[in-house]
């Protein structure tokens, strides 16, 4: 049996607005768009071929719009990997994009964090070796 993560939901006041966002600081595509019944469905992710990636949904109920930014009570809303922190750290500071935690230096890896449009924490690592699975 074979298990994979699907999609993390982030919500949203403004599903152009969170995309256009993440395609400009992260350089996201759109995996799915469409609109049924009222609702719109929009997908984006890193990778067409990626199974992960992120699901906006517009918040509707004022307990949702509360909660806009800080799905996670300010701990991070997830992780992302590269292969050239320095450089997207300079395209977020170029893109003037909120660092809330500088780059910090570890013996296996390097990172730091930043912000969504909306203050939801997300954090850039780069690692220094590949990372081995456990069980």
């Amino acid at each position: 049996m074979e298990l994979n993560f699907g999609r993390i939901i982030i919500l949203v006041n403004d599903y152009d607005e969170a995309f256009a966002f993440y395609e400009r600081t992260l350089s996201c595509k759109k995996f799915f768009d469409i609109t049924e019944n009222g609702q719109r469905f929009l997908h984006i992710g890193l990778n067409s071929n990626d199974k992960s990636g992120i699901w906006f949904h517009k918040a509707e109920t004022d307990e949702q719009k509360a909660r806009v930014g800080n799905q996670t009570s300010g701990l991070p809303l997830f992780v992302v990997y590269t292969n050239s922190i320095c450089e997207y750290y300079e395209h977020l500071l170029n893109e003037n994009v909120k660092i809330t935690r500088e780059p910090v230096e570890k013996e296996d890896s390097r990172f730091f964090h930043f912000q969504d449009l909306y203050g939801n924490e997300i954090v850039l690592v780069e690692m220094k070796t590949e990372v081995s699975q456990t069980n």
